[in-house]
């Protein structure tokens, strides 16, 4: 049987460094008051601050807003697209 796979948008909205929303989550994978690190539809998303809170987490829908001081939003291995790869690497498979 075929997993179906979702396909909820991600989105990203920071309100003045100081807080935020999420969506098209797929897992936590982990959290503290430092860093949130979540694997999105986009790959994983690495939140790092300070004081950071999970204000509301709601893994069925895909979607969180969090609270506390950001420093740093990085995508770690972000998934490409095939389109991206260059030509040469598609031929080579």
């Amino acid at each position: 049987m075929e997993e179906k796979r979702s396909t909820v948008l991600h989105r990203l909205i920071l309100e003045r460094q100081k807080g935020g929303t999420v969506t098209g989550i797929r897992e936590v994978i982990s959290f503290d008051e430092k860093e949130i690190l979540l694997y999105t539809e986009e790959g994983k998303l690495s939140i790092k601050g300070g004081e950071l809170h999970m204000k509301q987490l709601d893994l069925k829908n895909g979607e969180m807003s969090f609270e506390g001081r950001i420093d740093s939003l990085n995508y770690l291995g972000r998934k490409k697209d095939r389109k991206e790869e260059p030509f040469l690497k598609r031929l080579l498979r």
